[in-house]
């Protein structure tokens, strides 16, 4: 099936859910269906864009740090929607989706029910469009994967270099430095179980 029916396909999809908090990708010729963060996953998101934004002015002048957003590069077949991107703010003016061109890193953090989608299928799509940097924050074992230089080799796209840092480390990926000190994993006393 080609991209565009299958982008109006998945927009009947979501459409259909109604009030559902569903989130909706496109990858290899699949439609991909998840719930949206709830719990110790959405705080983790929350905790980076907060580090993110207190960053931004200095690093990265007229860009933020938002999630939820629909990323697409049709030329690949791809449309994701990252936990958290860092992006121009002159994304905010348009009605189409953040181009890759668009996005300096995306963060995702891992979930319980789907962990291949952060490790497999976005570590081949992310570097594929170019995306420069892609956090992988991982509560299920308290890891964060720094990953950097994409390149895109047709037979198996992917990052150059690779860093990854336990939790409570400060985690340093291109100009950003994230403290993880207060991130916690699943499990652990506090917010409670994340059914993602």
């Amino acid at each position: 099936m080609d991209y565009r029916r299958m982008r109006d396909y998945a927009d009947q999809l979501l459409a259909a859910s109604g009030s559902e908090p569903w989130k909706l990708e496109i990858t290899s010729d699949q439609i991909v269906m998840m719930r949206s963060p709830v719990g110790r996953h959405l705080g983790l998101v929350r905790s980076l864009r907060t580090q993110l934004d207190a960053q931004l002015p200095d690093t990265n002048p007229g860009y933020l740090a938002d999630g939820d957003a629909d990323l697409e590069d049709a030329s690949l077949g791809v449309r994701r929607v990252p936990d958290l991107m860092v992006f121009h703010e002159d994304l905010l003016e348009r009605d189409d989706p953040a181009r890759p061109s668009d996005v300096l890193m995306v963060c995702e953090v891992v979930s319980r029910a789907n962990p291949e989608n952060d490790y497999e299928g976005k570590l081949r799509d992310y570097p594929a469009m170019g995306i420069p940097h892609y956090l992988i924050v991982d509560p299920r074992n308290g890891t964060v994967h720094a990953h950097s230089e994409p390149y895109a080799a047709p037979e198996s796209p992917s990052y150059a270099a690779h860093r990854q840092y336990p939790f409570g480390k400060t985690v340093e990926i291109g100009p950003w430095r994230i403290d993880t000190s207060g991130f916690t994993r699943y499990g652990d006393s506090g917010t409670g179980n994340d059914p993602r």
